[in-house]
């Protein structure tokens, strides 16, 4: 996996096209889960983007600490590609993420909005459930944070 990552300002039409085009494909399509996903973050995340052969498999946004979340640095729209998924990427795009938090904005606590199915995988990489189950787009979720 070939990793990048940019401001909103450095990516080009075609790196935001395939942005949303995953997010939609996944969150919205796969998912059944209208939802308005452009929610104006986009502009002051940093994006993570993995590729194969050229193609976008894995993204997640990458928030600076009190962007998102007072004192916390923030990971959001985890997402990976069907092609991908149960062969690792989730785990390698997670460590990456969280790798280039700590790089660009020391370590600290980092902060998730976690599908409650994943808490197990977010625990595995050092999370721990911060808050009851809610709902979001009629999916239960969980504040996760890594101290």
């Amino acid at each position: 996996m070939n990793w990048t990552v940019k401001a909103f300002e450095e990516l080009t039409t075609a790196e935001l096209y395939h942005i949303l085009h995953l997010r939609a494909a996944v969150f919205v399509v796969e998912q059944n889960c209208p939802y308005q996903d452009l929610d104006y973050s986009d502009q002051q995340a940093l994006h993570l983007m993995g590729t194969i052969e050229g193609e976008l498999v894995a993204y997640t946004r990458l928030f600076a600490p009190g962007v998102k979340y007072p004192g916390k640095a923030s990971i959001g729209r985890v997402v990976n590609a069907a092609s991908v998924r149960g062969k690792g990427a989730g785990r390698a795009l997670m460590e990456k993420s969280i790798e280039e938090v700590e790089a660009r904005f020391g370590k600290g606590p980092i902060k998730i909005g976690a599908q409650q199915y994943l808490q197990r995988f977010y625990t595995s990489l050092g999370f721990e459930q911060s808050s009851d189950v809610y709902l979001e787009d009629g999916i239960p979720h969980i504040e996760m944070v890594r101290p």
